[in-house]
């Protein structure tokens, strides 16, 4: 089977899927969601310049072409500050 890979709307690096925070715009009630349902994606690296750039730029907005509650990005900060250091 065929890897999938994505590129971060921050960075742009092209990485494997699973690499990335996948971010839902869901179909059809449109509401933005985390890892699950179906729809609208955009992957973000899970790193601290990535996600700063994408809420400062608005690229999560942009690239989902609706608004991001404030609580989707502070359940991504919680995932970073969560993250075991590599």
């Amino acid at each position: 089977m065929k890897p999938n890979y994505r590129r971060c709307i921050s960075c742009r690096k092209v990485a494997l899927k699973q690499d990335f925070w996948q971010i839902v715009r869901a179909y059809p009630s449109g509401q933005v969601q985390l890892d699950q349902g179906a729809g609208r994606s955009a992957y973000l690296c899970p790193q601290k310049s990535c996600l700063q750039a994408a809420q400062k730029k608005n690229r999560l907005g942009r690239s989902l072409h609706t608004a991001v509650p404030e609580a989707v990005y502070q359940s991504l900060w919680q995932r970073l500050a969560n993250q075991s250091p590599k």
